[in-house]
């Protein structure tokens, strides 16, 4: 079986995946991709925009002048014989320029290891074979915010456990974009919550919009320890209908400095940006602002169906200078207070490598500043580009302040997928503050252990106060969190203690099966005080464990394990690598409409060739 380059071909099966539908019948054209160079309401021009007051550079074809000899000059004979002169001819043209040199051979290539006979072949995907050429190392100042991996706590001790959701997906993409380039990804770059929460994972989805969750719970045990457990929380979010859906003013702050020339940042988000503008409505309105040295406003708010207008204003921005991230921040919320309504969804989108070198540079008042907007109903989501100096930890903290999305945009693929269909997911709140509280019995579990969600901490007694932020769910989205949880009389990972009235005890209080007690404490968009559901995680097998758990849980368990491959956690037994990860997510595929899964399956291969990661 010849084996094509996996970025080229999986990118061709996800755009057709994309711009087709999944069944036979007509196609929704509401749903269909848009092609951001060919945009359906008017093409981008200098003509086309300078009705709206903008200057569009266009490109033109650069021609390279081909080689032309002078002209020989024949000679003419005189007329008298005594003039006549030996016939000396001209000298010879110079010769032509030489070609240019054949460029230099490519390196070799390792061969990708063979596909076995119970392995699923995948016809391509964005990542590269995982045994081929590795990148060389570059200059890196990328910063991502401390994920050191959740301590394992004795039931006894701390019963409870509560976090504040998270729906960010910008880790997975970003390690996506380091396995390509052939490179380990930084521990603390591996969000392993935000990796699980990239999939959808078929939860029953809720009826109303006042109770906005169905809550999906299930234990299977853990295929990286033998006899412990992993406990699957899913929240699954109500999905707006169109009707219900408010009007949009949205304020896009662009970052147009020197760092984001590369082709892989701004022109990148200029793309992302006319996803968001074909996706519009005639009731919603955005203004695009930008940051460099200064900061600027190239339109103010614009109704939705003036969509041209809205690209040529995209269209004008141009990087160079150093990065005014603080003054462009207070630009882009005066233009969305001037629009501003209580009865509209009122959020700046920043696209940025997150880079501030100008004015206000430090983290905290950074923060403090968004969680202060974010009171008066505007809030600010983060779309991160290109690579090198990334600052994720940055845009980490802006984003958990404003309330908003956090995502890492790695190619045109990932843009389409986020700003398509799933923009919604970020666009259109259901919930607020969106907490999760699980109470282990200890009857039944010994100990536990949250696996990722290290930023998202939050102290027992922050569950019911309404005053302590937590995160928002978008119409649709889901959330998925995984416990890894040890049985009483199961292999204990923390030592037992000298004194019998400090040992955990055995026996006792176990009503019906129960493992613990979920509940959701969240608000209704608009709302100040809080509403609750709660959910009883039981294990009707009466102590004993599937063989063959949910898809769902198999493939959230596969993601999990990779991540903490990957970052190096200290809690996968020796005999659980990349075969075993690989082995579980081939088993866990299951209906994979647009190829999300199988590129994950190519990840697990590409990362069993990386070599080991030797500076943070």
């Amino acid at each position: 079986m010849t084996v094509l380059p996996l970025k080229q071909a999986l990118a061709g099966v996800m755009s057709l995946t994309l711009a087709s539908p999944i069944a036979p019948g007509a196609v929704d054209q509401s749903q269909r991709p848009f092609d951001p160079d060919k945009p359906s309401d008017g093409v981008v021009s200098a003509a086309a925009c300078a009705p709206f007051g903008f200057t569009v550079r266009e490109e033109r074809p650069v021609t390279v002048p081909r080689y032309v000899p002078p002209p020989v000059t024949l000679p003419i004979e005189p007329t008298k014989k005594e003039d006549r002169l030996a016939y000396v001819p001209p000298p010879p043209p110079p010769p032509p320029p030489p070609p240019p040199a054949p460029p230099a051979p490519p390196p070799p290539v390792m061969a990708a290891p063979a596909i076995g006979a119970n392995e699923i072949a995948v016809a391509g995907s964005r990542i590269r074979p995982g045994s081929g050429q590795i990148a060389r190392p570059q200059p890196d100042t990328e910063r991502y915010p401390d994920a050191t991996p959740n301590p394992v706590r004795r039931v006894a001790d701390e019963p409870v456990s509560t976090f504040s959701i998270d729906v960010d997906t910008a880790s997975y993409s970003n390690v996506r974009r380091f396995i390509d380039d052939g490179r380990a990804p930084p521990a603390d770059a591996v969000r392993v919550e935000e990796m699980i929460n990239y999939f959808d994972y078929g939860y029953d989805r809720p009826t109303s919009a006042t109770q906005p969750f169905a809550i999906t719970t299930a234990v299977a045990a853990s295929p990286w320890a033998p006899g412990r457990q992993i406990v699957h929380v899913g929240l699954q979010g109500y999905e707006l209908p169109e009707g219900e859906r408010r009007p949009l003013n949205l304020t896009f702050m662009v970052d147009v400095s020197g760092s984001m020339q590369t082709p892989d940042k701004l022109a990148l988000a200029k793309k992302s940006m006319n996803l968001i503008i074909d996706r519009l409505r005639p009731q919603d309105q955005v203004a695009v602002t930008f940051y460099a040295s200064d900061v600027g406003t190239a339109v103010g708010p614009t109704p939705g169906d003036q969509k041209l207008k809205l690209r040529c204003a995209v269209e004008t921005l141009n990087a160079g200078g150093s990065t005014a991230g603080a003054q462009g921040m207070i630009n882009a919320y005066q233009q969305a207070e001037a629009a501003f309504g209580r009865d509209k969804v009122n959020r700046i989108l920043m696209f940025t490598d997150g880079d501030f070198n100008v004015g206000v540079t430090n983290d905290q008042r950074l923060e403090d500043y968004v969680a202060a907007k974010r009171g008066t109903g505007i809030y600010l989501s983060v779309y991160g580009f290109g690579r090198g100096n990334y600052q994720d930890a940055r845009m980490q903290t802006i984003a958990q302040a404003g309330n908003g999305v956090a995502a890492y945009v790695d190619d045109l693929n990932e843009a389409r997928r986020l700003f398509g269909p799933a923009f919604d997911r970020g666009a259109f709140p259901i919930a607020d503050d969106v907490k999760i509280q699980v109470e282990f019995n200890p009857a039944r579990v010994s100990e536990y252990r949250l696996i990722g969600y290290e930023t998202r901490l939050l102290n027992e007694e922050d569950f019911n106060n309404d005053r302590v932020d937590a995160g928002e769910v978008g119409s649709g989205a889901s959330v998925t969190a995984l416990y890894e949880i040890t049985p009483v009389g199961g292999p204990s990972q923390i030592p037992e203690r000298r004194y019998d009235q400090n040992r955990v005890g055995v026996g006792g209080g176990d009503p019906d099966g129960e493992v613990g007690f979920v509940q959701v404490r969240y608000k209704l968009p608009g709302e100040r005080d809080s509403r609750l559901m709660q959910h009883v995680l039981s294990n009707s097998g009466g102590g004993r464990v599937s063989a063959q758990p949910p898809e769902s849980t198999r493939w959230a368990m596969a993601v999990a394990a990779f991540g903490q491959r990957l970052r190096g956690d200290p809690w996968m037994a020796e005999g659980y690598g990349w075969n075993e990860v690989l082995e579980q997510a081939q088993g866990a595929r299951g209906e994979d409409a647009y190829g999300e899964r199988a590129e994950f399956v190519q990840m697990v291969r590409a990362a069993q060739g990386l070599p080991a990661r030797t500076a943070p």
